[in-house]
């Protein structure tokens, strides 16, 4: 068991460097024009859109209908449900703290929306790596874990390559806020550091973790909807009056994109 945790901690930093690779895209922006950000900030809204579906509520139900009795749409609708309140409720406590500190200002309405993007993104990837790691965990010395060691491989490189527009997904909005091009790649690439340490959990604890990942997983959807739907969406849209489908093509494109990445890597 110990080498194959050590194996899903190796898988699980190279899923957290392809989402640094991501976040290091906002690098290369010196003066983004504000027609650019809110077509990056579209597109990070459908990345998280498509991910909620493709990347963790199919799986989550695929999952559920394996490993229990009752009902996967009742297991996943109660974790997808769960995760909004919570991002609800996160956001009201957040929103408290700040107008305790800042006042009613732009400044505390904008630290507002850095935290919870950064939130919803890092819950996502806490399933994420939870699954590498119970692929890993369950790793045997049967005649089949070398098939089983390429399945544990694939579910890594797969996550990893998805995680590449998600880190963009962070630093891009995170710059269009104000922050500087360093501390935005600083914070997306902070927002994966989780999968390394959920991976080598999952793999620790492969049999108790595997009974609690479909709830897991649509519960990051649920938050990662909720941020998506309340926060980027309205915020890319504003300023639309010459242009106004350019924010909605980069939410076309975003969720084609991640869907491509998704589908195509199973």
């Amino acid at each position: 068991m110990s080498v194959n945790i050590l194996y899903a901690g190796i898988a699980t930093l190279g899923t957290w460097f392809v989402t640094a690779l991501g976040a290091a895209t906002v690098i290369f922006f010196k003066k983004p024009s504000p027609k650019f950000l809110n077509i990056m900030l579209g597109f990070a809204s459908g990345v998280m859109i498509a991910a909620s579906f493709w990347s963790l509520l199919e799986p989550a139900i695929e999952r559920a209908d394996a490993a229990f009795k009752t009902p996967a749409y009742f297991i996943v609708t109660v974790g997808f449900l769960c995760g909004a309140l919570f991002m609800w409720l996160s956001d009201k406590i957040v929103t408290k703290a700040t107008l305790k500190f800042n006042g009613n200002t732009a400044s505390s309405n904008r630290y507002n929306r850095i935290i919870l993007l950064v939130l919803s993104i890092t819950l996502h990837n806490i399933p994420e790596g939870l699954a590498v790691g119970v692929a890993f965990g369950a790793l045997s010395s049967t005649n089949q874990s070398a098939e089983c060691l390429m399945g544990a491989i694939s579910i890594a490189v797969g996550i990893g390559l998805q995680n590449f527009p998600e880190g963009a997904a962070v630093s891009l909005p995170l710059r269009r806020e104000g922050i500087s091009r360093l501390k935005s790649f600083m914070i997306g690439q902070a927002s994966g550091i989780v999968e390394p340490v959920a991976g080598v959990i999952g793999a620790a604890l492969v049999l108790y973790v595997e009974a609690i990942l479909p709830f897991a997983l649509s519960f990051a959807a649920g938050a990662m909807i909720l941020v998506a739907v309340h926060e980027l969406i309205p915020e890319c849209q504003q300023n639309q009056s010459k242009n106004p489908y350019t924010a909605t093509m980069g939410i076309v494109t975003g969720f084609a994109v991640m869907m491509l990445l998704d589908v195509m890597l199973g």
